[in-house]
């Protein structure tokens, strides 16, 4: 038996060109599901699961590598004054117009692009019919804050080692590398780094330029240009239902995804209870059927 179809192709964006895959059948009747990757610097491979949705609920699912990631074009020489909250979103306005599907569409968004889906959220576009924040803070301070706790957690030799290179700026050491390892272990993907994780970090090492100048070397060193980032105050603006997830050993701790549920009108939380960060590869079935039960017919 053959899955949904699958087709790929290009949008040109300011002379430059965004990758995007649809899953799913065309005029399905429902609203396509546009997902986020993370980073910002990632690539679309480890959220790729969700792609399993179109079969689930009728709809098709669109995923893209954000420009300077993965099949998107690659820009290493551009610096903080490019790579900014704005071009993403203006990317992705780009996009829907260039499928089509900007007169009615979901989001769901994974720590950075729940970020990103929450900025676009905010400003109402009349199109977005949901939106699912996934494992995402609501500013980078309570981020910070959150990781800055977890690190009490490591073994001594390891945050010994981790501030080490911190502090004398060789993070891009192999030492440095095995320690952020135990970390991402407990706090980023619980189980073993299934291939299409391991293809999403290998690709932010092949071209770091949009991680490390936007967030930093690692998940809980943030020295980049989102480190001050918040979007507290305008939470209220989000006008379509919204469902958080997290996971109980999550990166995103309670404390920096409160903010969203105490804020955002229409809003559930679920917590899943074997996961970190990746509750769509760490309990992949259970957090799909959570996905397709919120977007149910809309």
């Amino acid at each position: 038996m053959t899955g949904p179809a699958v087709v790929e192709g290009f949008a040109e964006f300011r002379g430059h060109r965004t990758w995007y895959r649809v899953t799913g059948p065309p005029a399905s009747g429902r609203a396509p599901l546009v997902v986020l990757h993370g980073g910002p610097g990632c690539t679309h491979d480890y959220v790729l699961s969700f792609a399993e949705l179109a079969a689930l609920t009728g709809r098709q699912v669109i995923h893209y590598d954000q420009l300077g990631n993965g099949r998107s074009t690659h820009l290493r020489d551009r610096g903080a004054d490019f790579w900014t909250v704005e071009l993403f979103l203006a990317e992705l306005d780009n996009l829907l117009v260039h499928l089509g599907v900007d007169g009615g569409y979901h989001l769901l968004g994974q720590s950075w692009g729940g970020m990103l889906g929450a900025e676009h959220a905010v400003r109402r576009p009349a199109g977005l019919r949901s939106l699912v924040i996934a494992d995402s803070p609501a500013s980078m301070p309570l981020w910070l804050a959150a990781a800055a706790g977890l690190r009490l957690g490591l073994p001594a030799e390891v945050e010994a080692t981790l501030r080490e290179h911190e502090a004398g700026g060789t993070t891009g050491s192999a030492e440095y590398a095995t320690a952020m390892r135990v970390f991402y272990d407990r706090h980023v993907c619980r189980i073993p780094w299934p291939d299409e994780v391991a293809r999403t970090f290998a690709a932010i090492d092949d071209d770091p330029t949009v991680y490390h100048t936007m967030n930093g070397p690692s998940e809980f060193h943030v020295v980049g240009t989102l480190r001050n980032w918040s979007i507290i105050d305008r939470l209220s603006r989000i006008a379509v239902p919204t469902l958080l997830i997290s996971g109980r050993y999550d990166e995103a701790t309670p404390a920096a995804v409160q903010p969203y549920a105490d804020r955002i009108p229409d809003v559930r939380w679920q917590v899943f209870e074997e996961s970190s960060h990746m509750p769509h590869v760490e309990e992949k079935d259970a957090c799909l059927a959570a996905v397709a039960g919120f977007l149910g017919d809309r």
